[in-house]
């Protein structure tokens, strides 16, 4: 005779039946939007209304209905039932060169996602960050394909990344800040050629002759994979040689990584004979310039004027208070975020926009 989990004979010979515990109030059905207008007495449009389109209801309602939800348990719509009606995500895919933690630790990104997030959420939209790896070289195409967004944001790419042919296989929109250039984009960025010349113009002026340039790596025979870079580059070094200044070292350092900033600058302020001035491609290596400088026992700018670029917040109130090329990285966010609503809207790519620099002349440049 065979037994069943219970302890009672089995009816049947040779079978065993498993026990089904009954339905228990966890295994519910589920509540739904109909329940709640039905509850409430009104159509299930209006209770659609309560969390979509809330200013087509009087306030009394909106909150009976809400209330009503929260007693029946119901969390509101489900956003991916909502994403397959309306065809969108409300999600906008951004796309990064290096770590989250690379990015985070950069003062010019954080300006300038905090200023498009702005611009943006009040529409809804929410930003989903696709970061790169150590090699600089933008996440994954697999990962953008299958990434659940409407639009692409790319972040100062490299040419070429494979992330941006994996955005136009799947047909999305896309808006470029700072880099790479793309025919067919929408792009917001400053004047990097301009804004290099105006820092190699000051220090040319203050009477230095011998240069070091501190760039972004990946720079071969005074070229980059980085759109901004080559152009920075050429305009400190048209510069200089218009002034007839032809002593320049160009050195690689990576942008967020301060020890090996620092060790690279070191080992530019002891060849023979030695830079009176630097021009740093972000004020993140400017730190790092000073820093190294001081170890040396160099005074800045006695001994070594020092120039950055961006102007990020703690330019104004480093030790000494740092030169640098002033860039709206505020109003860079902001223009991405509205350049994201308008081809979110179905409007074709509007013509590039560069955004004007100028020169913050502080306390670390001094003529020779």
């Amino acid at each position: 005779m065979s037994w069943n989990v219970s302890g009672w004979p089995n009816p049947v010979r040779g079978k065993t039946f498993l026990y089904a515990p009954p339905m228990t109030s966890s295994r519910r059905r589920r509540p739904t939007l109909d329940d709640v207008a039905r509850a409430v007495g009104v159509s299930r449009a209006t209770v659609s209304n309560a969390y979509n389109r809330p200013d087509q209801l009087s306030a009394r309602l909106r909150e009976q209905i809400l209330r009503v939800a929260g007693e029946l348990g119901y969390p509101g719509p489900d956003p991916t039932a909502r994403s397959l009606a309306t065809s969108r995500t409300g999600a906008i895919a951004f796309l990064l060169d290096s770590s989250l933690s690379a990015a985070f630790s950069d003062p010019a990104l954080s300006i300038t996602l905090d200023a498009l997030a702005k611009t943006v959420e009040p529409t809804g939209n929410a930003l989903l960050l696709l970061p790169g790896g150590e090699a600089q070289d933008g996440p994954p195409a697999s990962r953008v394909l299958a990434a659940q967004a409407d639009i692409a944001v790319a972040y100062s790419l490299a040419d070429g990344t494979p992330a941006l042919e994996a955005v136009r296989a799947r047909g999305l929109p896309l808006v470029v800040i700072d880099q790479p250039l793309l025919p067919t984009s929408a792009r917001v960025g400053c004047d990097d050629r301009g804004g290099a010349a105006l820092a190699a113009q000051h220090l040319a002026d203050l009477g230095h002759r011998r240069f070091g340039i501190l760039a972004a790596p990946r720079i071969q025979r005074h070229s980059s994979a980085f759109h901004g870079t080559r152009e920075r580059l050429a305009g400190y070094l048209d510069t200089l040689s218009s002034a007839g200044i032809t002593d320049v070292t160009v050195t690689e350092a990576p942008w967020l990584s301060a020890q090996t900033a620092r060790a690279r600058v070191t080992d530019l302020l002891t060849t023979d004979p030695r830079p009176t001035a630097l021009l740093c491609m972000s004020d993140q290596l400017a730190f790092a310039a000073i820093a190294a400088a001081r170890r040396l026992g160099l005074r800045v700018p006695e001994d070594v004027s020092i120039v950055g670029f961006d102007d990020t917040p703690q330019a104004a109130w480093s030790e000494p208070p740092l030169t640098t090329v002033r860039q709206d990285l505020a109003g860079k966010g902001r223009a991405a975020g509205e350049l994201v609503l308008r081809l979110l809207n179905g409007d074709p790519p509007p013509p590039p926009l560069e955004l004007p620099v100028s020169l913050a002349v502080r306390e670390s440049t001094a003529a020779l």
